[in-house]
């Protein structure tokens, strides 16, 4: 089969943009309206986007006097998507230093279970120490020993995924036998930080389990993710990054005994789309009037962690900025590349990434953002995008409507769906469970031996 884009619609509340909910349709309540997410995700199904994506974070933050943030649980608001859609993936993130193993995979599983097939978990770590205190903790975890559960909590929650096997359900009313016990499996995990007997207490969905995305480009995460991603949410600003990324996970990967084909990339994008150049740069402006430049000096400050008097709009960043050792590693690294790399003052590093930081932004014409994206695809910078429009659910129905016929005229994004379940969406095999796996294995030996 040929190769094929995918595209995820990341439903940051009222778009990417800090100051898009002053310039959205929906209402400044949008943050806590489900109805918005159905909304948005219905847009993007139309357009046969892969999924749905939620970022979240378990706490009051991002300068919430200037801006929206993250608040509904990103499971309930998934649920509540999967029974308005058909097909559309539906991916929640879900931190593992505040969450237990059993619990998180459960939810999970059932909200694959209630979607066929459609979930998917995004892996943090939380570096957030607002967060942290509400957990009873004073400050952030350490970045390693957050690292450490993780790769821990990881295995056991796809250890509890695996603790059904494929026919464990009978439902057999004739002989009144309900589960075949034999392929009903205790866990028996023990580890420096999780100790739980499993097995869970719901079979395998359509996909097999969930599908398991993690987003960390510091060290410790590309660890993580070798082990454990089928899908990453990276931060690359061109496609020479984009590869040389993908490389070095899969190198990682490779010593895990995984293949090279076993992960997709996908790299969050902001766009801010115009009929002509000129009036996507008129947008642009028109959402950086509605932004107090208050609420982008706080932000970047925190995101480098730095007091905000040390920025001054029309300067370079300052010569010495540490990288914060509990802090979001992978965002601080790209944000100061970028500006290191291009001579950025604050001011033009800032409206490069829309008030915001991270992802990569494009401004232009639909032409321009489907040549830009089939660019990336075509030369390996990535398996496709994390899609992070300027302004929710506008700028979303603008590219689905615009971008994406575009996309399909070049040949590299489907007309359609061609399956039901997310991993179908992602082209990725649907895991064969570890007991599964000993059970065929053992039976290959006795065939042998016979």
């Amino acid at each position: 089969m040929r190769r094929q884009l995918h595209l995820n619609i990341n439903i940051l509340n009222s778009g990417f943009h800090g100051a898009a909910w002053r310039a959205s349709s929906a209402g400044p309540d949008a943050f806590v309206d489900v109805g918005h997410y159905v909304t948005t995700a219905k847009i993007a199904e139309r357009a046969a986007f892969d999924a749905v994506f939620l970022a979240d974070t378990p706490s009051v933050t991002d300068r919430p006097e200037y801006r929206p943030f993250q608040a509904l649980e990103p499971t309930i608001i998934l649920a509540t998507v999967a029974a308005h859609t058909r097909h559309i993936g539906l991916i929640g993130t879900a931190s593992t230093t505040y969450n237990d193993p059993y619990n998180l995979a459960r939810r999970f599983a059932s909200l694959d279970l209630a979607s066929g097939g459609r979930a998917g978990w995004n892996v943090v770590t939380t570096a957030d120490a607002a967060a942290s205190r509400n957990f009873g903790l004073d400050g952030a975890v350490a970045h390693a020993s957050r690292y450490e559960r993780a790769a821990e909590f990881t295995a056991v929650v796809k250890a509890l995924w695996d603790s059904w096997e494929d026919g464990a359900l009978i439902g057999d009313r004739a002989t009144a036998r309900f589960l075949d016990l034999d392929r009903l499996h205790a866990i028996d995990h023990a580890g420096p930080y999780y100790k739980v007997r499993g097995p869970l207490n719901v079979p395998r969905s359509a996909q097999g389990h969930p599908v398991v995305l993690q987003a960390g480009g510091s060290g410790d995460g590309r660890h993580l993710a070798a082990l454990h991603a089928e899908a990453i949410f990276s931060v690359a600003h061109t496609p020479e990054e984009g590869r040389a990324f993908a490389a070095d996970i899969r190198s990682r990967a490779a010593k895990f005994g995984r293949g090279p084909d076993e992960i997709l990339f996908l790299p969050g994008l902001s766009t801010v789309i115009g009929g002509t150049e000129a009036e996507a740069r008129r947008r642009e402006e028109e959402l950086w009037d509605l932004l107090p430049i208050d609420y982008a000096l706080g932000r970047l400050a925190g995101l480098l962690q730095i007091d905000q008097e040390r920025l001054a709009l029309d300067r370079e960043l300052p010569d010495y900025l540490p990288v914060p050792i509990d802090g979001m590693q992978t965002f601080f690294g790209a944000t100061v590349h970028v500006a290191r790399r291009d001579r950025l003052t604050v001011r033009q590093l800032i409206r490069k990434r829309g008030g915001s930081t991270g992802p990569r932004q494009v401004v232009g014409t639909p032409e321009q953002i489907a040549d830009d994206i089939a660019a990336w695809f075509e030369t390996g910078g990535a398996d496709g995008f994390n899609l992070m429009p300027d302004v929710l659910p506008d700028g979303l129905e603008t590219f689905a409507d615009h971008v994406v016929p575009l996309l399909r005229r070049k040949g590299i994004f489907r007309d359609g769906y061609e399956g039901q379940t997310l991993r179908d969406h992602f082209a990725l095999p649907r895991p064969v469970g570890r007991f599964t796996a000993a059970r065929e294995a053992s039976l290959g030996q006795a065939q042998q031996i016979a």
